[in-house]
């Protein structure tokens, strides 16, 4: 499992003094994106291929508060894939010190053509990137009609 280390600093707490949600996801982004880099697969790799990530939504819970003083570890798991990459979903957990699950999320995005402005599949060097990640007990290939499966639709004004 793909972890990385935080220290919880001031600014990343809210008014009650806890980690705040914001902070959540900023350690998540961090996250992957420091495994993408240490699969080869950084910012350079993504300006060259016209290509960024691009969040659907992020479904949060939250089990205990995380305070500051003590690092917190968050974990990267893959739960879901399409065939060519264009779609994922990570499931991340927060551990403190000691290793007790703090909060989990589960997320799913895809990958946007700088370009086009279009979703796309993914280059070789990082599908197999994506793939190497321990998977979910519930891992499954996904379609784009996992993308709405909380039937969430844009309803204009």
């Amino acid at each position: 499992m793909y972890l990385k280390e935080f220290e919880v600093r001031w600014n990343d707490l809210d008014a009650n003094r806890h980690l705040a949600n914001s902070s959540y996801i900023n350690f998540m982004s961090h996250t992957r994106l420091s495994f993408m880099m240490e699969k080869g697969f950084g910012q350079g790799n993504m300006v060259k291929n016209h290509i960024g990530p691009v969040v659907f939504y992020e479904h949060m819970f939250y089990f205990k508060e995380i305070f500051p003083g003590k690092p917190v570890r968050v974990s990267l798991q893959l739960k879901g894939i399409s065939e060519g990459g264009m779609y994922f979903e990570f499931q991340h957990n927060f551990y403190n010190a000691e290793g007790v699950n703090m909060a989990r999320c589960n997320m799913m995005g895809g990958w946007i053509d700088l370009q086009t402005r279009k979703l796309r599949d993914v280059p070789e060097l990082l599908f197999s990137a994506l793939n190497s990640l321990d998977k979910t007990d519930d891992f499954k290939i996904l379609t784009k009609e996992d993308t709405r499966k909380y039937k969430q639709f844009p309803e204009d004004l």
